[in-house]
């Protein structure tokens, strides 16, 4: 893969942080991974969610607007992001972080070109701000993101390793698929791996995804070499 979008949640950021919060020692452990795949010559960009600290739909009521609450889910999503960023240098892992919500005392903003000016410069483009529009999940921000800049693939982080009918913690006999395709993805109600909008996206544009364990170690290196890519499947399904 020459280049690569990796759609991490907050939830995966938070860690073992249960009441919400920044897992440092996530953060460095994603590092060393992706330094793996850049020393490979990949190039990479990191989309990141903001639920550790707030999600809008949760918060929305009838005190406070879903704008003001994806607004503020939106800057969760900063706030991942430049944390995130200061540990990928202090790990030695050279980064950019650009957000699509303009916050321009704390984070550039995105634009294409900037994107590419940083990974012709051996940086990772961390990604905050989802779209920078409510009533829109970083989800479909990541899919957008990733057609934009040409990604190969699109690898999702989950707690689990793979795109189950059931959830696996929940039942531990859970079927795993091997593959899925975009169709079954999005009319399958069972399906939760990713935000059904995102996944017509990306089916529309044939842009493959892979689900996978991101705390098992070396599964972003399988990425990047294709190991978890089906060639049939490559530019027709959901990867499982």
């Amino acid at each position: 893969m020459k280049r690569i979008l990796l759609k991490i949640s907050g939830e995966q950021l938070g860690g073992k942080n249960s009441e919400g919060g920044f897992d440092v020692e996530v953060a460095k452990r994603l590092a060393k991974e992706v330094e793996e795949v850049i020393q490979m010559g990949a190039q990479m960009a990191i989309m990141v969610g903001g639920g550790n600290f707030i999600r809008g739909s949760q918060v929305a009521n009838e005190d406070i607007d879903r704008v003001t609450a994806d607004n503020a889910g939106m800057l969760s999503t900063v706030i991942n992001a430049i944390l995130l960023g200061d540990v990928f240098q202090h790990a030695g892992v050279p980064v950019a972080v650009l957000s699509n919500m303009s916050v321009p005392q704390i984070v550039d903003d995105f634009t294409y070109r900037r994107a590419l000016n940083h990974f012709s410069k051996d940086r990772v483009v961390i990604l905050a701000g989802g779209t920078g529009m409510p009533f829109v999940t970083t989800d479909t921000g990541a899919i957008m993101l990733a057609l934009q800049l040409k990604c190969d693939v699109v690898a999702k982080a989950t707690k689990v390793d793979g795109v189950y009918v059931e959830d696996p913690i929940e039942n531990p006999k859970a079927h795993k698929l091997e593959t899925l395709t975009y169709n079954e993805a999005v009319t399958n109600s069972n399906i939760r791996v990713m935000d059904k909008a995102a996944l017509g996206m990306a089916g529309d544009n044939h842009l493959p995804i892979v689900i996978f364990e991101l705390l098992k170690d070396g599964n972003i290196t399988k990425i990047a070499k294709g190991e978890n890519l089906v060639p049939k499947l490559a530019k027709s399904g959901l990867i499982a």
